[in-house]
């Protein structure tokens, strides 16, 4: 580990959230789209707790967890309160964007899954012609809620 690793004091990352119009509609997404396994679901009420957490006075919201395979961990956030929420949907070249990428075995069966799921691709995949990822074929999609997901898919299977 690197001095600078050890001097943070961060050693892995814990999970990705997302904030999402309808929790049951991304619930169903990540779970039976992408085959995500749901841990659980949570009530957090306004109050002093979440006040000081989200920085955002008489929030009030319901998470749900939900695993990827290979452990990691995304956070479907639908927040209730307040009622001035904004609907951000940023392009990819605009600050403050992000996406979340996953490796894939099949590219083109996961677009036309998402696809059918009402999300949108971005452009058409891609393959790297040259250097360390040579090869790998990548596409970026976007859900109606705003989120990004990047699908890889390499030339050979990985282990």
């Amino acid at each position: 580990m690197s001095n600078t690793l050890r001097s943070s004091g961060i050693f892995r990352a814990d999970h990705t959230g997302f904030t999402v119009a309808s929790l049951a509609d991304s619930l169903h997404f990540w779970t039976e789209v992408l085959g995500f396994k749901h841990l659980y679901t949570s009530e957090y009420g306004s109050g002093e707790f979440l006040d000081n957490l989200v920085g955002v006075k008489g929030a009030s919201l319901t998470l749900a967890m939900v695993e990827a395979p290979g452990g990691h961990l995304v956070e479907l956030l639908e927040y209730h309160n307040p009622d001035d929420r904004e609907w951000m949907q940023p392009r990819s070249c605009d600050v403050g964007s992000v996406h979340l990428a996953f490796t894939v075995s099949d590219l083109d069966g996961l677009l036309n899954r998402v696809e059918a799921a009402g999300w949108h691709r971005l452009g058409a995949p891609q393959t790297v012609e040259s250097g360390e990822r040579a090869g790998l074929k990548l596409a970026y999609a976007r859900g109606p809620d705003g989120v990004t997901l990047e699908s890889l898919q390499w030339p050979t299977p990985l282990q």
